[in-house]
């Protein structure tokens, strides 16, 4: 069964207008009868229903989704059962499905349409679809973690967790050698469209190019330490399809840079304040505007901002589920998100672009939407409460336009707020990095020591485990004491372990009736 779409809702975002489906009614059965189907005529929700693509979800959640290069197709993996569905746009419905051993990690589309697919699952295996359904499989020797085609080479590149990005020549049909990198292991690979350098990203934070002409690395550096984290990876990497000069690095800490393959240093750093690692980077070209924008999503929200100064133009934030995957349409302000939860929720922004052709009746619907459905959200602003103002001397700012007043907080804009709490708490990294190698050297003490594990009695546990304590306590007094040259004087005797076994005292610690 699938869902019917819902109203559509705007929503204004930094004023930006922005158009929701929301999949909440079920979809009606063909065998309904008619009578039934007649009286539905008096729901308001089923008359203003919007239906973008019949059969548009999974029974668990969709992990992977991605339109083909010719826009006629869109391809969506999911859970659970594992499997992968295919959906005609220009009939707007479900073509076929096909069902796989396992759960789909990524999939490359190697074709301009469906005829030619590669999955890369969480068994190890790679898996190769043509029109007829599964053609091929193969394993690779770790676990994979990302997938990338490159059309010159008939190469398809794994990147997996280990410091080697496998090559897989699909017009050969063997495993080519792989190229090598100084990672421990491998989160991503990308590859430009225009020049074919090929970037992979590693759990050491490092972003390490190669030239396929030549097999070999053609440069490397650390992409996420100019944000300022230290320990953390590159999860997103993407190249910029328009000059191919531009490449975005998301880290693991939700932070997103802007580099010029030309310069080691980056150009933007934009947060996505919630500290998730980014998922997924894709620069949209628009029709509006001659430079492209950045759509950066980590688990929680989709930002869409501009490169060159770092503002953002609009985001999205779904709360049916964590985000999985995105997929928007080049040239155009829809975008469907692949979410941890059955539904595919389909966003219409028409400052990005209009609708595509399949779906131009969207454009029709937004434009006589009424203005009164909206809803104003505040992006890049954080809330803080009065006693957040006084622990950061904020309190200054009340009354002006840096604070908006909002419920029993006010918003404020978040560089601010970071510059504030930069000088508030300037010693916060000193005392974290104190406190890690506290940690560190408490764990490795622990790991050293060599504890007697002891059994207390199930009568008077209590005073047993009091007991043993002094005895213990009294022990490390008198290792202690053997270490320094002077006598220590004598002591009278606590009680110890030996009490529980003496016959005196012995049935204080039993149940015996």
């Amino acid at each position: 069964m699938a869902y019917d779409g819902g109203k559509l809702k705007s929503t204004s975002i930094n004023g930006v207008k922005m158009y929701s489906v929301a999949s909440q009614q079920r979809s009606l059965a063909t065998w309904l009868d008619p009578k039934k189907r007649r009286a539905l005529r008096k729901d308001q929700n089923y008359m203003q229903r919007v239906d973008l693509i019949q059969d548009l979800r999974f029974e668990t959640a969709t992990t992977k989704i991605k339109a083909t290069p010719d826009g006629e197709f869109l391809i969506a993996a999911g859970i659970y059962p594992p499997q992968v569905k295919v959906y005609e746009l220009r009939e707007l419905s479900l073509k076929f499905e096909r069902h796989l051993d396992s759960e789909i990690i990524d999939f490359e589309v190697l074709a301009d349409d469906y005829s030619k697919l590669a999955f890369l699952c969480a068994d190890r295996s790679v898996y190769l679809h043509a029109k007829y359904g599964k053609h091929y499989s193969v394993r690779i020797p770790r676990m994979g973690r990302d997938i990338v085609y490159d059309c010159w080479s008939c190469d398809l590149l794994c990147a997996a967790s280990s410091p080697e990005l496998y090559r897989i020549n699909l017009e050969q049909g063997r495993f080519l050698s792989s190229l090598s990198t100084q990672s421990t292991a491998l989160n991503v690979v990308s590859r430009s469209k225009l020049h074919g350098l090929v970037a992979c990203g590693g759990e050491d934070g490092a972003v390490e190019c190669f030239d396929l002409r030549i097999k070999s690395s053609v440069g490397r550096i650390n992409a996420v330490a100019p944000a300022g984290d230290i320990d953390q990876e590159v999860t997103a990497l993407e190249f910029d399809e328009k000059t191919g000069f531009l490449m975005a690095v998301g880290s693991s800490a939700g932070k997103v840079l802007v580099y010029d393959l030309r310069s080691s240093h980056p150009i933007q750093v934009k947060d996505h304040m919630y500290g998730s690692p980014i998922l997924d980077i894709k620069w949209h070209q628009t029709l509006n505007s001659e430079a492209p924008k950045l759509m950066t999503t980590d688990n929680h929200i989709v930002r869409i901002w501009d490169p060159d100064t770092g503002e953002g133009m609009t985001s999205i934030e779904p709360t049916a589920g964590t985000i999985n995957d995105i997929c928007a349409f080049p040239r155009s302000g829809l975008m469907l998100l692949a979410l941890d939860c059955s539904q595919i929720p389909s966003y219409f922004i028409p400052e990005l672009g209009p609708a595509p052709s399949w779906c131009s009746y969207l454009q029709n619907l937004t434009e006589e939407l009424e203005e009164g459905g909206q809803t104003t959200i505040y992006d890049d602003f954080k809330f803080l409460t009065k006693e957040d103002l006084e622990r950061l001397k904020l309190t200054g700012l009340i009354g002006t336009n840096l604070l908006r007043a909002y419920m029993h907080g006010f918003f404020i804009d978040y560089r601010l707020y970071k510059k504030a709490k930069a000088l508030a708490e300037p010693f916060d990294y000193a005392e974290y990095r104190e406190q890690r190698k506290r940690e560190m050297l408490e764990k490795e003490l622990a790991g050293e020591r060599i504890t007697i594990k002891r059994k207390l009695p199930k009568v008077n546990r209590t005073l047993a485990k009091s007991i043993l304590d002094n005895e213990d306590a009294e022990n490390e007094i008198k290792d202690a004491d053997s270490n320094e040259t002077k006598k220590p004087p004598k002591k009278k005797k606590a009680l110890g372990s030996e009490i529980l076994k003496d016959e005196r005292f012995g049935n204080m610690f039993e149940n015996k009736v």
